[in-house]
């Protein structure tokens, strides 16, 4: 089940809602989130119910026996198995592949399909985890509030990812009230619009344009910036409708897009950009390697492990790695070379050349194989093909204004948009509303790009 679907909308989030406000005691409202959540998660994936309930458990009880005697060894045990389930169900068949490939062997190993979410939850397991071994936070005894935080629907398959510490004391004791409920409702719609009307609407053109037996120069870049801000709204758009849902439960979950393509750096587009991603990599890896406190060539150790497995969280996949390896590399010129020079660039520049990279970025990461990247990237800048042609500028007057309204919530903030005017409030988004339904019935395009990850 998508938030983004008529059946959430009109059937499980309203019996939830009311079944969870009827009673006012938090352990009756713990509890029926918890069912609720797993019929959320069992409604696509019945079977890796089971998979979630044994992660639940396991880490449980690692935890309980992390906050007896802190043991590094329990320490590595607990993160050990938890990244050998996320091993198996994702990169097992990538990894024999490329053995197969620079061994020439034929190994074969079963195909498994990826639980929904699993690179989530693992992470918040693992989070919970390592904060009770630092005493960053306190065990949690009570097995209830656990699979909450584990199994909670709003960021249950596509996140934020939601450290423990930062909820900790939300599970048995939070704040529920009509503002915040109000709030949630207008940050939900606001998610719900990005991604029915901007990202399924933008999406279909760059499928399109994919699809295409060849292609101008022009056509590719049209469909490498449909991309760009497909992604954005698809999964800013999500993330808004679970920090939306959350504050209606009565949670607050972090902000995990913050207006990314207004950024005039690299380094800065990753401030603004899956920041609960980022603020996972940097406490648990990135600051534990040492971060930019040691040597240099440590330094660019660091980053280029960082970023090796941000791309291999992402998929199990070599464009993934590159994508990566991509993108720690032009951190590292962001900060060891062209530092200087950024500064003097006037600010208009910075952003051009950012975004400029950040969409050959995104060329590597909807491509389904390096290959494809090439030829797609080749043709971006005219190698075999024309510059333009009839059919770039068909889709370039057909849609530049919807991808100027796509890009727009990217650069500018819509919470002060929202609160500028009570119009905004309590007539636009009750029109994004219905609109978002409309669409919902009259369209079958409604695709969720982060479910493979």
């Amino acid at each position: 089940m998508v938030f983004s679907s008529i059946t959430f909308l009109f059937v499980f989030l309203p019996i939830t809602l009311f079944l969870y406000y009827i009673g006012k005691n938090v352990t009756y409202k713990n509890v029926i989130l918890l069912i609720a959540s797993l019929v959320f998660y069992a409604w696509g994936e019945p079977v890796y119910v089971i998979l979630m309930l044994i992660s639940i458990l396991f880490n449980y009880y690692i935890g309980i026996d992390l906050g007896q005697k802190r043991s590094k060894w329990t320490l590595f045990f607990g993160v050990a198995i938890n990244l050998l389930i996320l091993g198996y169900f994702k990169y097992a068949g990538f990894l024999v592949d490329s053995f197969n490939q620079v061994s020439g062997l034929e190994l074969k190993i079963r195909a498994v399909a990826l639980p929904v979410g699993v690179s989530f939850y693992t992470f918040q397991a693992m989070s919970y985890v390592i904060d009770v071994y630092r005493g960053r936070c306190k065990t949690q005894n009570s097995f209830l509030a656990f699979a909450v935080y584990i199994t909670m629907f709003p960021q249950l398959i596509a996140g934020p990812i939601v450290q423990y510490s930062d909820i900790e004391e939300q599970l048995p004791n939070r704040k529920i009230d009509a503002e915040k409920f109000r709030e949630g409702i207008f940050i939900f719609v606001r998610g719900l619009a990005k991604k029915v009307i901007l990202a399924n609407c933008i999406g279909k053109l760059h499928e399109t344009i994919l699809g295409l037996p060849e292609m101008s120069a022009l056509t590719a870049w049209i469909g490498a910036i449909a991309y760009t801000i497909q992604i954005f709204n698809d999964f800013s758009g999500y993330s808004d409708m679970a920090i939306g849902l959350g504050r209606m439960l009565g949670f607050e979950f972090c902000v995990n897009f913050d207006r990314p393509y207004r950024s005039r750096s690299v380094t800065e587009f990753w401030r603004r950009w899956h920041i609960s991603l980022g603020t996972w990599f940097r406490e648990y890896v990135y600051i534990p390697l040492g971060g930019n406190r040691v040597k240099r060539w440590k330094h660019i150790r660091n980053i280029l492990i960082v970023w090796m497995l941000t791309g291999l969280w992402h998929g199990a996949a070599w464009n993934f790695v590159l994508w990566g390896m991509y993108y720690g590399v032009l951190l590292l010129l962001e900060k060891y070379v062209f530092a200087k020079v950024q500064e003097k660039l006037p600010k208009a520049l910075r952003h051009v050349i950012t975004m400029f990279a950040v969409i050959l970025g995104w060329v590597l990461f909807f491509s389904p194989t390096l290959q494809d990247a090439i030829s797609y990237i080749g043709a971006m800048f005219g190698a075999g093909v024309k510059l333009v042609d009839s059919q770039g500028v068909f889709y370039l007057c057909g849609y530049g204004l919807l991808m100027v309204a796509g890009f727009l919530p990217a650069v500018i903030s819509l919470d002060k948009v929202r609160d500028a005017s009570p119009i905004v409030k309590w007539v636009v988004y009750p029109v994004l509303f219905a609109v978002s339904v409309a669409f919902l019935v009259s369209e079958s395009y409604n695709p969720f790009l982060y479910f493979r990850f």
